[in-house]
């Protein structure tokens, strides 16, 4: 009751509150300034597109078009700053027009290509029966819920042109109507109240679809979005796996690599005392031959690193197992397919479980582990839990965010909550295909 009671009082302290936040003039401003610069926009676009189109039998036609693309671009840049200023939304630049050669042959041919180029004109025309619409609404109902609410403060000013007292509101031939009782002030105060405070919601409603009209047609396109996330993961998996490749040239250098260079010093040392003395060759070749045992462990381990075959011939469900069996703290494993993903897919989840289990070995302290695997609509999901001290940082740097940055490559999704109090749970999703 007394959460329900506090939120109550905060809703309606917010409510009394929009009508003079800085939000709402803003917003209101926003709306204000809209109608003259649409106006500005829609008549020179729509007579520069016009004379331009008018002018295409000959020559000229061509540089009016580009002028009047040009000039748009230039007003959606206009456009995006007082979005940013003033409703406090940071709408992206779109893409670059990009001339092939240069010359300015190019450069209006570029620009008269530029889907980018003929969405802000489409914005130019669109916007400006919507700015008449939002200015007309927003400005009665500020100026009439504002005129009614202070309506006490300022009757009494306006003489009476007529024999009654007060101030006439409405006059015609058959009948007169005037404000001139306590209560019918008092009745027109409150009503300017309601309107007041309802202002503040039309207007926001109002700019929210300004806000969807400059997000839609003066920033990116969705193809030029996608493309430059594409480029961004391009260059997240070549990151990663070059880095793999390092990974596993040092660990051939440094384990088997180094093994085996010994054990080729240590053979070709008990052949020279094979003749003199054998006793002593035959424990060199047995100490070589420990040493052949130990290197094959280390390639099998590395082989595993890379992609393990159990994983390969029997699926996500046997190799989370084996990982599972060698992790330092016991773990429930359950995986619920219906088939088996895209290899590539399968790869990236086994991965990532063998992370988040080596993680939980070495920082969290917990006594047992869970990894649950499942398949929901067209994604995979994969969650491991532990019981441990819990405070997982997912923050740039971290082994974590190393994780999330793989699978945002292939439009996955890393969620982590790991409360102060104790208990990692790491969420991950991934498309059912690559």
């Amino acid at each position: 009751m007394m959460v329900a009671s506090t939120r109550s009082g905060s809703g309606i302290g917010r409510v009394l509150r929009a009508p003079v936040e800085g939000r709402t003039w803003r917003e209101f401003g926003y709306l204000m300034l809209g109608l003259p610069l649409s106006t500005l926009y829609f008549g020179l676009a729509v007579t520069g597109v016009s004379l331009g189109a008018g002018l295409l039998v000959t020559f000229l036609g061509v540089p009016v078009l580009a002028g009047v693309l040009a000039m748009c671009r230039g007003f959606g840049r206009l456009e995006r700053a007082r979005v940013r200023g003033l409703l406090r939304v940071d709408v992206a630049e779109p893409e670059p027009v990009r001339a092939k050669k240069a010359g300015a042959l190019a450069a209006m041919g570029a620009l008269l290509k530029s889907g980018s180029a003929w969405r802000h004109v489409l914005y130019s025309v669109v916007h400006f029966p919507w700015a008449v619409t939002s200015f007309c609404v927003a400005l009665v109902f500020w100026a009439y819920g504002w005129a009614f609410l202070l309506y006490p403060l300022w009757f009494w000013v306006f003489p009476a042109f007529t024999d009654q007292p007060g101030l006439q509101l409405f006059q015609n031939d058959t009948y007169a109507y005037y404000l001139d009782s306590p209560l019918e002030v008092t009745l027109t105060c409150m009503a300017g109240l309601a309107v007041t405070l309802a202002t503040p919601w039309v207007v926001r409603a109002l700019t929210t679809a300004d806000r969807v009209l400059v997000a839609g047609l003066l920033g990116p396109s969705r193809l030029a979005h996608r493309v430059s996330e594409l480029e961004s993961d391009r260059g997240v998996v070549v990151d990663t796996a070059a880095a793999d490749l390092r990974r596993i040239e040092r660990d051939l250098h440094d384990g088997a690599q180094a093994r085996l260079v010994a054990l080729a010093m240590d053979l070709g040392l008990a052949k020279e005392k094979l003749t003199e003395d054998p006793r002593a060759a035959a424990r060199m070749v047995d100490e070589a031959h420990g040493e052949v045992k130990i290197a094959l462990q280390e390639l099998r381990d590395l082989a595993r690193g890379i992609h393990p075959a159990v994983l390969t011939d029997r699926g996500l469900d046997a190799a989370l197992s084996s990982v599972a069996s060698r992790c330092a703290v016991p773990v429930r494993v359950a995986v619920d397919l219906p088939a088996r993903p895209a290899a590539a897919i399968e790869g990236i989840a086994y991965f990532t479980v063998c992370e988040l289990l080596q993680n939980i070995s070495k920082h969290s302290g917990a006594r047992t582990a869970s990894v649950d695997v499942w398949k929901s609509g067209d994604r995979l999901l994969l969650q491991v839990a532990d019981d441990g001290r819990g405070g997982a940082d997912a923050g740039a740097g971290s082994g974590l965010a190393g994780l999330a940055e793989r699978l945002d490559a292939v439009d996955g999704v890393f969620v982590v909550d790991s409360p102060a109090a104790g208990g990692t749970t790491v969420t991950a999703e991934l498309p059912w295909r690559a």
